[in-house]
């Protein structure tokens, strides 16, 4: 029986990482490629187990770390490339029919595309490339007969409450989200929260950028954008709930009232090898849910004046256009800054609203159009953020 062949974009990140110990659980698949950015040592140590007949890392400093590595181990030595071409190859490679996206953030959003216009099924972890342009992606699909499946673990859920029923009889889909670390915070005691507290995820293990997404709830916003990407369904049709104990991954609420929702032990691994081996269920190394150490689940509606990230997610959404990518961009920087230590948790939207009512929406109709969006919001924030510096630095010199 022949190996089937997948690349991985991301491999060193908490996706990339899982997908490889269901690759290895699963045994019935070879890795073609394998793309990282600067984790040489971890990355070293899955091309020798895996051996892929081609890598992608950051830049030559990279390369040559990973090179002297790879020598010391006496490990077999692929073909290296660089960059965004390295994704590109890594997302394009002919062997590979299954890609697993798995970067954070816009830098996979271009390697992303090529892999469904050159027909290939994505596994779709990297929400942004769908965030950015959901229509071009799409449309990429349906022209090159490629399939997204979804990795995320909400619209992963969705994608299985979905099966076999008619998009005419769902009244709206039920994104379900932990709440965060500050689910019981006031709001000043979010706006003077330090980093630590942000990345103390109360349910996840995911990596620092989600992470504050997740506090800030904008993961669950820019998860609203997804699943109408994914799903079709308009802005008013796609709901949120708090649902702190994160065992019900999402719902489908049909026109007759009727609810599905899928449940599943807290791991991502499940959702990466349901969207590998789809349309078939295979055994996993999970262990089942117990019900039995379930005391409680719980709903409530999200709290938008303390998390004012997700109703900017909202306005994105039903602007349209390039809006989401602007969203998406300065999100990207101010939670960089955040995690730097430059600006409050709640000066991140606080600086992307301000970014959002300064751009010019235009359509998103092309490569060009999403990149250039892309690229005015980040110079927009990076702007703002320098001008607020200097405030602040100007304020503390005339109060000393």
């Amino acid at each position: 029986m022949s190996k089937s062949v997948i690349s991985i974009l991301g491999s060193t990140g908490s996706i990339g990482c899982n997908t490889l110990k269901v690759v290895k659980f699963l045994g019935n698949y070879r890795v073609a490629a394998l793309a990282a950015g600067r984790n040489m040592e971890l990355f070293a140590r899955q091309v020798a187990e895996f051996q892929p007949e081609m890598v992608s890392c950051d830049d030559e400093y990279c390369a040559e770390e990973l090179l002297q590595r790879l020598h010391s181990m006496n490990a077999s030595i692929p073909k290296i490339e660089l960059g965004e071409k390295g994704l590109v190859e890594v997302a394009t490679m002919a062997e590979a029919e299954t890609v697993v996206s798995a970067t954070v953030g816009a830098v996979g959003f271009v390697p992303t595309l090529r892999a469904l216009e050159a027909g290939k099924r994505v596994a779709l972890a990297n929400k942004e490339t769908l965030v950015m342009a959901g229509d071009l992606m799409t449309k990429a699909a349906r022209e090159n007969n490629a399939e997204i499946l979804p990795v995320d673990s909400e619209h992963n859920a969705l994608h299985q409450c979905l099966r076999g029923e008619s998009a005419q009889e769902v009244r709206r889909l039920i994104l379900t989200a932990s709440g965060g670390p500050f689910r019981e915070k006031s709001k000043s005691e979010i706006e003077n929260a330090t980093r630590e507290q942000a990345l103390d995820h109360p349910t996840w293990n995911m990596g620092d950028k989600i992470t504050i997404d997740s506090a800030t709830l904008m993961n669950k916003g820019l998860e609203v954008i997804e699943a109408h990407c994914l799903f079709g369904f308009d802005a008013d049709a796609i709901g949120v709930v708090v649902h702190p104990q994160s065992v019900v991954h999402s719902m489908v609420e049909f026109v007759d009232g009727s609810i599905i929702a899928q449940l599943g032990v807290t791991d991502m691994k499940h959702a990466i090898q349901y969207a590998l081996t789809f349309p078939k269920r295979q055994k996993n190394c999970l262990p089942p849910l117990d019900f039995r150490e379930i005391s409680k689940l719980t709903f409530e509606e999200p709290d938008m004046d303390k998390f004012p990230c997700l109703a900017l997610a909202y306005k994105a959404l039903r602007e349209g256009g390039t809006m989401p990518a602007t969203l998406n961009a300065a999100n990207e920087i101010t939670v960089r800054a955040f995690l730097d230590g430059k600006i409050k948790l709640s000066d991140i939207p606080r600086f992307n609203a301000r970014v959002m009512d300064n751009a010019e929406k235009v359509p998103a109709s092309s490569l060009e159009a999403v990149l250039d969006a892309d690229r005015s919001a980040r110079e927009a924030a990076q702007t703002l953020l320098r001008s607020e510096q200097v405030s602040a630095a100007q304020n503390s010199l005339a109060q000393g």
